[in-house]
């Protein structure tokens, strides 16, 4: 892992804690890695917070044993995406 994924990660992580605590203590690594992957896949698409708010809410609807990213899945599950989309405020 290089020093920025890393860097990223803690930042990710304390962004979680100090806005939504009881999502930050559910989130493995696993979660985080699917999570950061989803902010870059949209990265410049809508602001970071609603970004954020998009992946962890799409990563809380996926089975823990899913093996595609969140954005290979939402195209599979457009009711899901829906309702992430309106919880993030993405529009």
């Amino acid at each position: 892992m290089t020093l920025k994924a890393i860097a990223t990660a803690l930042l990710l992580a304390a962004s979680f804690a100090a806005t939504n605590g009881a999502l930050a203590q559910r989130m493995n690594a696993d979660d985080m890695k699917w999570v950061n992957q989803c902010i870059d896949d949209n990265k410049g698409l809508a602001s970071g917070e609603i970004i954020r708010k998009y992946c962890s809410c799409m990563n809380e609807k996926m089975d823990s044993n899913e093996s595609r990213s969140i954005t290979q899945w939402e195209k599979s599950n457009p009711a899901a995406k829906a309702a992430c989309d309106k919880e993030s405020g993405w529009k």
